[in-house]
């Protein structure tokens, strides 16, 4: 079941969190790549007939992979494992933000108990919680999501004007606007250069066109920003 959340930036986001089953056959990659790893190891040592210190060095070699795997690839390959990426999943904040190394650090801290009992304790707090959050999720603000619903999407409050409580929006079409329609006018918005003006243009009279917006309305940036300041109105509508 997805859901709907508002970013820190008023821009509404479906994130659609990852259901048991994928996570378990993600888990199950990333153990069978543990297991790969760590047998790769041991073979190594009886070929080499490693002794002494380079035998023990091996071991924590071993140790380390075995104890830091999924903390290292969450945190530098933004919320993926192995597993996690060729299931297309992510680790994100509740919020849709990115989680910092502390959420990421405390997921990996309480993944022992999530494991406890043959991994009946996260296995029975993702039954029972909405977003399918084991112990270590509901304690650090994460959530395992479908990676096509996250998006990276800034829309900075400086450049337009504060939705208030008193706003009143121009077009409610701007309801219907995608998360990625919103980012291309954020991004023509943000464009630098000669042709700014033209696809500016361009952009804004193909979106009086595809919203279907009065015949009477002029293209140009005022649209564009009052378009996003509309959409910030809904999205906070919801909340």
């Amino acid at each position: 079941m997805s859901h709907d959340i508002i970013t820190g930036q008023y821009v509404r986001i479906e994130q659609t969190p990852a259901s048991i089953g994928t996570r378990l056959l993600a888990l199950l990659i990333d153990d069978t790549l543990i297991a790969v790893v760590l047998v790769g190891l041991s073979t190594l040592e009886r070929m080499l007939k490693l002794t002494g210190a380079a035998e023990t060095a091996v071991i924590l070699l071993a140790l380390a992979f075995l104890a830091f795997y999924s903390l290292l690839c969450e945190v530098l390959n933004n919320g993926q494992s192995v597993g996690k990426r060729l299931m297309h999943l992510r680790v994100t904040r509740v919020d849709g933000s990115e989680p910092t190394i502390g959420s990421y650090l405390l997921r990996w801290l309480l993944y022992p108990v999530d494991v406890g009992s043959g991994g009946a304790i996260g296995l029975i707090s993702a039954l029972v919680t909405k977003n399918h959050q084991r112990l270590g999720d509901l304690a650090a603000g994460t959530v395992v999501i479908k990676e096509q619903d996250y998006h990276h999407l800034h829309v900075s409050l400086d450049e337009f004007a504060y939705v208030s409580e008193d706003y009143r929006p121009t077009y409610v079409q701007a309801a219907d606007l995608s998360l990625e329609q919103v980012n291309v006018i954020t991004r023509t918005l943000d464009t630098r250069g000669k042709d700014r003006d033209d696809r500016i243009l361009q952009l804004s009279r193909k979106i009086i066109g595809t919203l279907r917006l009065p015949a009477d309305t002029r293209p140009g940036e005022p649209l564009l920003q009052t378009l996003l300041r509309d959409y910030q109105y809904y999205a906070l509508e919801e909340l």
